[in-house]
């Protein structure tokens, strides 16, 4: 975990090189001590998208660990390298920040060509494992809309499947991320996400609930959480904005359901922001380190 020696001197070392303002280092440090570095805390890091791009994914993680961030889910791979670096100099970046990269967004839609799918997966897995992620998590998929159907549904089912038959091999799990649509479009009056869960094998594919998508595509996490104990994997905790400004989500009952069910891994998402990234993505982390219901 993150001690607060090593809190204090990557925080000099952010100041001296003019990554962070004083004010947002003030949050960090509340952040820090809150945690009394035995807490979990999960970032997705397409949360601070603009920063990667800006700055470059070195001093993004430098900045999330001063902010107490101690697990963390990459949104940004491509033909063996994640956020351009190999596999292995990027883990070796997090390790010795005190932080792992457990899980990756990935993903790649069916094509008429299932030796190239299938080569472009093996690669990734390949990539993901000297990475040491634990999960691979495809953030979306074509059943929206028109595409919605029984028929496509079962036929990226299977593809779930032979991607989490491959993935097993590597001793990864795969899983698949919900936005709304998945809740909103439904079949015969059943939403698409319970298509997919009935569609797809347990011992190979999981799930990753978004908490704020399902809310807003009509449903509650609780129900499937509680419903689907055992296909929940991960979580992603997100609000319409920064963590603990909208009440859109009742943290407190999630993640007493999360614990109830096992799930270790869970991942601060900001999509939207009341202040600059930095700003809400710190602001996040000091909510739920102080929290009574997190550990």
């Amino acid at each position: 975990m993150y001690s607060r020696r090593n809190f204090i001197k990557q925080a000099s070392l952010l100041i001296a090189g003019g990554v962070i303002a004083p004010n947002i280092l003030s949050s960090c440090k509340g952040a820090a001590k809150a945690s009394g570095s035995s807490k979990y805390l999960g970032l997705q890091l397409y949360s601070l998208r603009d920063m990667v791009r800006d700055e470059g994914i070195r001093k993004v993680l430098e900045t999330v660990a001063a902010m107490g961030y101690n697990s963390l889910e990459a949104a940004s791979y491509g033909d063996g390298k994640l956020y351009g670096l190999e596999p292995t100099e990027l883990k070796k970046i997090i390790d010795d920040l005190g932080m792992k990269l457990t899980s990756s967004h990935i993903g790649h839609n069916l094509t008429d060509d299932h030796s190239a799918d299938m080569a472009w997966w093996n690669k990734a897995i390949e990539a993901h494992n000297a990475a040491g992620v634990k999960y691979l998590i495809m953030p979306s998929s074509p059943l929206n809309g028109a595409g919605a159907t029984l028929d496509n549904v079962k036929r990226y089912g299977e593809y779930f499947n032979e991607i989490g038959l491959i993935s097993a091999g590597a001793s990864i799990g795969f899983g698949y991320h919900n936005h709304n649509f998945e809740f909103a479009n439904k079949i015969d009056g059943v939403p698409v996400y319970d298509f997919l869960l009935e569609n797809t094998s347990p011992d190979h594919v999981g799930f990753q609930l978004d908490v704020f998508w399902i809310k807003k595509g009509g449903y509650e996490p609780l129900d499937y959480m509680k419903k689907y104990s055992k296909r929940i994997k991960t979580l992603h905790i997100k609000d319409e904005t920064v963590i603990g400004a909208d009440n859109t989500v009742s943290y407190k009952d999630v993640f007493e359901q999360a614990y109830a069910n096992g799930i270790k891994d869970w991942y601060v998402e900001v999509e939207r922001y009341i202040g600059t990234p930095v700003e809400d993505v710190s602001e996040s982390a000091k909510y739920l380190l102080n929290a009574s219901f997190t550990k």
